[in-house]
């Protein structure tokens, strides 16, 4: 099949998924048919899709963790534990990084190994080699809806696995579980892949399961300016839109300045609303994640919790949906299970005394989500001409031209020519916009901004302040000052 943004046929889906299939022995256990009438009886306390809609409805930001091992009766534990004492809204399996690259055979290993040490030697949860039979058992065993969150840019056993199994959230995308993830595969195939994933939750739609797909917003997670995470988001929300999928949540990863954050997530949620019209994808629900800070951390905890503090008051005065919650141990490793509820605990505490007060709508915020939406229609108006009216095709060849470039990206599809560096008021800006397809007024505004800056620091603008901003929050500070 040749790429391009276009609902697969049932034919075509099924020629691919025998293949799919055979992938693993646990792909044998997989009836689609079986899994619908097991979704079927998910009750809507435990349906992701539907608690969104809800909390939407009601202008409330749910709480979600990040969390997996390697064992079904600890994982079950561990959800469990986060849901009770962490009082997460949400809860997610993690999945290990063998799984990710597909690497089902060392994930096995990892199992054995496992059980043999009494404790997780993997760094997720390995749902491919646990099969239908074995995830359906956290399903059952968790009070809580339930996400697979990965990072995988082949991710379509996992999706055929988890889904069956009675998973109502999928998390990922062609673009985004690439760019960041992977070196050397192409953007081509990821995107079909994830087409694949996108036509299955479409396939379940079409039989009255809407399942929820959340594209990975933050991206590589370290000073991605607004309007390039959202540019990739909507893309791959028009994609899946395009196969069927009803109910999409596009993400964004926390910048640090309180204006900024907001006005991101506002103009997200707009510009997914009217990208999503423009193309005639309307009878489906578009919600939005906020992922605190995803850059380095203070290793003492008391100044972690700041941080942590900082991402909830973010997240909840801009009604994000929900929000991806870090850990005090974020800096050391994998957190424990009590770190990790603790920073749920923390971010909730923020939430609920927030849930009451609007953020005013200053010129300041109204500025800044107008410049947003502003860069991000030219990326995506660009990226839908480069591939002749299709963003399958057109994303390729943006990427390829540097018109979409995702900042310190592994990827070699990526230029990684954008630089980006905070403005005096820590607003993450472009020192160097590469080749964005800005107008000459954004590249000017940029250009001000990153001057204003060096003005105030004495010094001149350069390559050292984008790496002084790197390590800025690591070492107390949001700007990265000389």
């Amino acid at each position: 099949m040749e790429l391009k943004n276009k609902k697969w046929s049932l034919d075509e889906f099924n020629a691919i998924r025998a293949e799919v299939l055979k992938t693993w022995p646990t792909g044998e256990g997989v009836n689609f048919e079986e899994g619908v009438k097991y979704q079927e009886t998910i009750p809507a306390k435990r349906h992701f899709a539907k608690l969104l809609v809800k909390a939407k409805k009601n202008g409330e930001t749910l709480t979600q963790p990040r969390a997996g091992v390697a064992l079904i009766d600890e994982h079950i534990n561990l959800l469990n534990f986060l849901r009770t004492e962490g009082e997460a809204d949400l809860l997610p399996s993690t999945i290990d990084s063998y799984t990710r690259q597909n690497q089902y055979k060392e994930a096995q290993n990892g199992i054995e190994e496992s059980l043999k040490a009494g404790r997780s030697l993997l760094n997720g949860f390995p749902a491919v080699n646990h099969g239908v039979e074995g995830v359906r058992r956290v399903v059952e065993s968790v009070d809580g809806a339930l996400q697979v969150r990965h990072g995988t840019p082949d991710a379509r056993l996992l999706a055929e696995i988890t889904m069956a199994a009675g998973y109502t959230s999928y998390e990922g995308g062609g673009i985004s579980y690439n760019i960041p993830y992977a070196k050397s595969v192409s953007l081509e195939k990821t995107i079909f892949d994830w087409q694949y994933c996108d036509r299955l939750t479409g396939l379940y739609a079409e039989h009255g399961i809407e399942i929820n797909r959340e594209p990975f917003g933050p991206l590589t997670g370290t000073l991605v300016p607004p309007s390039v995470s959202h540019a990739v988001a909507v893309i791959e929300g028009i994609l899946a839109a395009e196969q069927g999928v009803k109910n999409i949540t596009l993400g964004y990863g926390q910048c640090g300045n309180l204006v900024q954050d907001i006005a991101a997530i506002r103009a997200l949620e707009e510009l997914g609303e009217e990208y999503m019209a423009k193309h005639g994808y309307q009878d489906m629900v578009l919600t939005t994640v906020f992922h605190q800070w995803m850059g380095g951390f203070p290793q003492d905890e008391a100044k972690a919790f700041a941080v942590i503090s900082w991402g909830a008051a973010a997240a909840a005065l801009s009604k994000a949906t929900k929000v991806i919650v870090k850990t005090p141990h974020e800096a050391l490793g994998i957190p424990t299970k009590e770190a990790n509820a603790m920073g749920l605990r923390t971010t909730k505490q923020m939430i609920n005394m927030l849930k009451d007060q609007v953020f005013p709508q200053t010129r300041e915020l109204e500025l800044e989500i107008n410049m947003i939406k502003a860069e991000t229609r030219c990326i995506l108006d660009k990226v839908f001409e480069l591939g002749g009216g299709d963003y399958a095709i057109g994303t390729v060849r943006a990427f390829e031209a540097g018109v979409l470039d995702v900042p310190f990206a592994p990827s070699k599809f990526s230029l990684n020519k954008i630089l980006p560096a905070r403005d005096n008021n820590g607003a993450v800006r472009l020192f160097d916009v590469g080749n964005l397809p800005f107008t000459p007024d954004i590249v000017a505004f940029h250009q001000d901004k990153i001057a204003e800056r060096a003005k105030a620091e004495g010094r001149a603008a350069s390559f050292q302040m984008v790496i002084d901003d790197i390590y800025a929050i690591s070492k107390g500070r949001l700007v990265g000052r000389p």
